[in-house]
């Protein structure tokens, strides 16, 4: 078979021939340029998630010391809580009728209040007196004579209150006995 072309065929041609690389060209320039833009949006997606999973990361560690923080904390509220029930029991177990105890007095005025005489003494320790302090009766010097002094107080019923364990003789005003 044979064609025959004539020069306007040929025009008609090449045209559309230019037509078709204009469009290719265009094509191949929005294609370039859509796959640019989704390039930069991989590596700004892929920034984003490093960032993310740096961020996931710190905040882990962070939490992970705040939950071993808070289960110390409540293991020391526990044990507190654990002792003042302790405590609570053994005060309200006790009966307060004839308990002594003792007041660690500082030239005569109150100083510390002790449940023996031994923790009192003990403590005096802490104020310049020796542990191994001998301690003599206070006799007849008041209590203001002293630097450091002991007294017992045993709790009385009637009164609601401590009075002291050993009361000094009554001494006979004008006289009267």
């Amino acid at each position: 078979m044979i064609r025959i072309v004539s020069a306007p065929r040929l025009e008609h041609l090449e045209s559309a021939a230019t037509a078709a690389r204009e469009c290719v060209r265009q094509t191949t320039a929005d294609a370039n340029e859509a796959f640019g833009e989704h390039v930069r949006e991989l590596y700004a997606t892929t920034d984003r998630a490093e960032l993310a999973e740096a961020t996931t990361s710190e905040v882990g560690a962070i939490l992970k010391r705040a939950m071993e923080e808070l289960a110390a904390a409540q293991q020391e509220l526990l044990l507190k809580d654990i002792e003042i029930r302790r405590l609570r029991e053994e005060l309200e177990s006790e009966t307060v009728e004839g308990q002594t105890l003792t007041v660690l007095l500082h030239y005569g005025e109150p100083h510390t209040i002790y449940r023996s005489r031994e923790d009192a003494f003990a403590d005096t320790a802490v104020h310049g007196k020796p542990a191994d302090h001998v301690w003599r009766p206070r006799g007849e010097r008041s209590a203001r004579e002293c630097e450091w002094s002991c007294e017992p107080f045993i709790y009385d019923a009637a009164s609601n209150g401590f009075r002291r364990a050993f009361m000094p003789a009554p001494v006979p005003v004008g006289g009267a006995a």
